[in-house]
Order: structure tokens, then C-alpha cells, then sequence
């Protein structure tokens, strides 16, 4: 994996080609390598594992798309910042299957780096807060819900919050009671 600062000096040096081949009128080749190093700049911006992890995540082959993310070494140097949001949400996504500890740190990381897009953003706390419930924090998955569906301005996580709500509202978490000796039932027989 290539550092980021590598893609920007070859745009760079393909560029001051393409100046020379305007110098020397040759002007198709100018052209030519103008569009070839602004692919090196999209890639700075937009990494090539992402997007091929992306597609293999839309396909729903979750080896395959761990597969491209292992690629990636360095995160630190090869991305930059709203990639490495993308890096981790990814991560969360993919480990959410089997560790939710784990996939909560990648949640709140990619979080904390952001995400370009108002529906990643409300898809990782959609899924902190699935998790949150889970780990018993009810008022921390309430508040995370209630942001990913102010997030979601496009519907698209609609069925899904809907769902977390409805399960929210069906698992009531038994209150304890403190002070008392022994269960209910114990007391009901003494009487």
C-alpha cells in the first residue's frame, strides 16, 4: 500500500508532462495525461481498496471485502482523514458479526473522524446504538437512535429504526428491587 503523498507526486509529475506536451503542441497528449492525473487525485481522495471493499460489501461478500480492507496497512499514512472513517466504519461493519466490543470501537472511531455522507454517519450510529441496547444502556441507544434518524433526511434507514424502536419499546429491562429480602415469591409464601 502506497502512502497518500505518493499519489499526489505522480498526479504532480504526469501534470508538469502534460504542460510540456502542451509546450511541444501536442495537445491530444496534453489532454490525455490531464484526465490521467486527475485519476491519481480522485484516488488520493477516494482510496482504491475503499471503493473495492464497498463493492464487495454491496454484494454482501463480507470475505471479500475484508479481503480488500487487509490491503491496507497503514491507515494513518495510506488515507486521508474521511477515509480512515470509512476504514473503520467498514471494519465495524464487517466485525459487528462476530465481536460486538470490537465493532463498537470502530464505530465511535469512525465517527470521530467522519463520514462524508449523512447516511454512513446515521447507519454507525444506528448500529452503536443497537449495540448500546444491547449492552444495557438504554438512554445512550435512545440518544443515538434519535440522532441516526435525524441523519437519515433520505428514508433509507426508516424500516431499521423503526425496528430498533419496536424492539426498544418490547424489552422492558426488570427493575430491582433493593432492600427486600429475597424474591417475591418467597415473600407471597411467608404470608
Amino acid at each position: 500500500m502506497y502512502n497518500k503523498i505518493i499519489k499526489l507526486i505522480i498526479a504532480t509529475g504526469i501534470l508538469a508532462y502534460a504542460v510540456y506536451q502542451f509546450i511541444e503542441n501536442n495537445i491530444g497528449n496534453g489532454i490525455m495525461l490531464i484526465f490521467l492525473s486527475s485519476v491519481f487525485v480522485f484516488l488520493y481522495f477516494k482510496n482504491e481498496f475503499i471503493l473495492l471493499a464497498f463493492l464487495r460489501l454491496r454484494k454482501q461478500d463480507f470475505a471479500g471485502a475484508t479481503k480488500w480492507l487487509r490491503k491496507i496497512k497503514n491507515p494513518e499514512s495510506a488515507l486521508v482523514t474521511k477515509q480512515q472513517g470509512y476504514y473503520n466504519y467498514l471494519h465495524g461493519i464487517m466485525v459487528s458479526q462476530t465481536n460486538m466490543n470490537e465493532a463498537e470501537k470502530y464505530f465511535k472511531k469512525a465517527i470521530t473522524l467522519g463520514l462524508s455522507m449523512n447516511h454512513d454517519l446515521a447507519m454507525a450510529k444506528l448500529n452503536l446504538s443497537g449495540i448500546a441496547f444491547s449492552k444495557r444502556r438504554k438512554l445512550e441507544a435512545e440518544k443515538l437512535l434519535s440522532e441516526a434518524q435525524k441523519l437519515d433526511k433520505q428514508g433509507m434507514l426508516t424500516d431499521q429504526i423503526k425496528m430498533m424502536k419496536e424492539n426498544m419499546k418490547r424489552a422492558q429491562i426488570p427493575n430491582q428491587h433493593f432492600g427486600t429480602s429475597g424474591s417475591i415469591r418467597q415473600q407471597k409464601r411467608r404470608s
